[in-house]
């Protein structure tokens, strides 16, 4: 959702103008494809990092726009609702100290960022869903105050024509309805970029699709919605139907989601963009004045607006990027699946862990998506979501025919594998050492930010609390533990 978007309406002239340059477009990328247009050699990543901001007591603070403005950096954005933020982290190629130099860089910019949300009474939080967050706050009147939230709202609610369902059930059951996507601002979540070739482009998302499930599992931090215990990772169902268009007779018959893990490997970049266009209609059908033909015909990068809009709205947990830098076309593949937090450590863990799986998947000359049906993959992410770090999982057939444990999976196969596609990097064996070692320590302990909250909620309810009360103390606690850095598996329990 981040293009920005200024129309205020649709008529059906703009949809119908839209969808052929959005063809044109796609014929254009194509043919860069062909004629090798694209940049590469260059192995970069990106982070971006999904904030939530609550007040003294742990409660949802709508102030964002305020602490936008002390900020006063381009570094950090709005999100949906008025309780968030985002910061992204510039480009940093992926080798050397990158993840250290990335934490140092990361608690630098929320230091700053919460000392200005503190003098807008607010402070900042990592989390994947704030547990304090209650259906009264999900209100259009809480969405930031940008054209693009509510044109995508009006547009994914007209299609849909019904109120919004959100109904999960796990440790306890949730079912309400919403009259508008507001819902999907509870989710604060971490996405990492991997700039990629052409040609290796197919490996790495592959590669980011196998181990989905697992990272989900490892990094499991949202336990709570509403009130109400449900799931390890409560915000893959909610991400699922809080932006979904479909009515019932819609799904029955097989339409897609708008939030899509997908359904087959593929081999080429342009598999999921022509999936786009067969599948999926124009949310914010807005075309530009680019001449994508005359551009590339005169020797020059055109930046396929249409393709790039259409593809934001297509909520893939591994999205496809075209995009344009330095003058250059490049590839990225965007890895969405995990919440935000607990701790900066955390989440450069989760980093090292992620990319060196990648990596050594897209090297191996047996890939795991050789062997693990796809759709065995897709359910490894709901499993891992429901379950977190006590999930059973499906890898490999050759390997492990049965379920295997995640925690046995990852300290047997995965983390040697991480580490050896961090030394394939050029990663500094400190780092590689340090990072990893979080995500040891928690198959260790069996330990993450979702096992935290759940035990010290059982806990303080067990001794007495009634659950508002409860639910408020822990986010300001888990606050107070955020700030120290140590990572959640360290942290006291009780």
């Amino acid at each position: 959702m981040g293009e920005r978007v200024v129309a205020t309406e649709f008529t059906g002239a703009d949809r119908t103008r839209f969808r052929e340059r959005l063809r044109v477009g796609f014929e254009v990328f194509r043919r860069m494809l062909a004629e090798d247009r694209f940049e590469r050699g260059r192995t970069l990543m990106g982070v971006e990092l999904e904030l939530d901001l609550v007040g003294p007591t742990g409660r949802p603070v709508m102030v964002n726009q305020d602490v936008l403005s002390r900020i006063a950096s381009r570094d950090f954005q709005t999100e949906l609702g008025q309780f968030n933020l985002e910061v992204n982290i510039a480009p940093h190629k992926l080798v050397g100290t990158v993840f250290s130099e990335l934490a140092e860089e990361l608690r630098t910019s929320l230091a700053y960022a919460d000392r200005q949300a503190r003098a807008a009474g607010a402070r900042i939080l990592m989390i994947g869903i704030l547990p304090t967050l209650d259906e009264e706050h999900m209100v259009v009147e809480n969405f930031s105050p940008e054209d693009r939230y509510f044109l995508l709202n009006d547009e994914i609610a007209q299609v849909r024509g019904e109120d919004f369902l959100v109904e999960i059930d796990g440790v306890e059951h949730l079912r309400t309805t919403f009259g508008s996507i507001m819902p999907e601002a509870c989710n604060t979540s971490v996405q990492f970029h991997l700039q990629v070739s052409p040609e290796t482009f197919a490996g790495a998302w592959n590669a980011a699709q196998a181990v989905a499930g697992v990272q989900v599992a490892l990094g499991a931090n949202s336990p709570f919605l509403f009130g109400r215990q449900l799931w390890a990772e409560t915000r893959i169902p909610l991400f699922e139907q809080a932006t979904d268009f479909r009515v019932q007779e819609l799904a029955a018959q097989g339409v897609r989601p708008r939030v899509w893990f997908g359904e087959r490997w593929i081999s080429s970049p342009l598999d999921l963009f022509e999936e786009n266009l067969k599948y999926f209609t124009a949310l914010l059908p807005v075309s530009s004045d680019e001449d994508p033909d005359k551009v590339l015909a005169g020797g020059g990068v055109p930046h396929l607006p249409e393709l790039r809009l259409h593809n934001g709205t297509v909520y893939r947990w591994n999205r496809p990027i075209y995009d344009v830098a330095r003058g250059k076309p490049h590839l990225r593949v965007e890895n969405r699946v995990l919440p935000a937090g607990p701790t900066v450590v955390d989440v450069l863990a989760n980093a090292a862990f992620y990319y060196g799986c990648v990596k050594a998947m897209m090297d191996e000359p047996d890939p795991v998506w050789w062997h693990l049906p796809f759709a065995d993959a897709a359910r490894n992410l709901h499993t891992a979501a429901r379950h977190g770090l006590q999930a059973d999982l499906l890898w490999r057939g050759d390997r492990f025919p049965d379920p295997v444990p995640v925690r046995e999976l990852v300290l047997s196969e995965l983390l040697p594998a991480a580490a050896r596609g961090l030394d394939a990097l050029g990663i500094d064996p400190r780092d590689r050492d340090e990072f990893l070692g979080v995500i040891e320590g928690r198959c260790r302990t069996g330990r993450n930010g979702s096992t935290w909250l759940s035990a010290a909620f059982h806990r303080l309810v067990d001794g007495g609390l009634d659950r508002t009360s409860v639910l408020e103390r822990l986010t300001v606690e888990y606050a107070d533990l955020m700030l120290t850095g140590a990572p959640a598996h360290t942290w006291p329990q009780g």
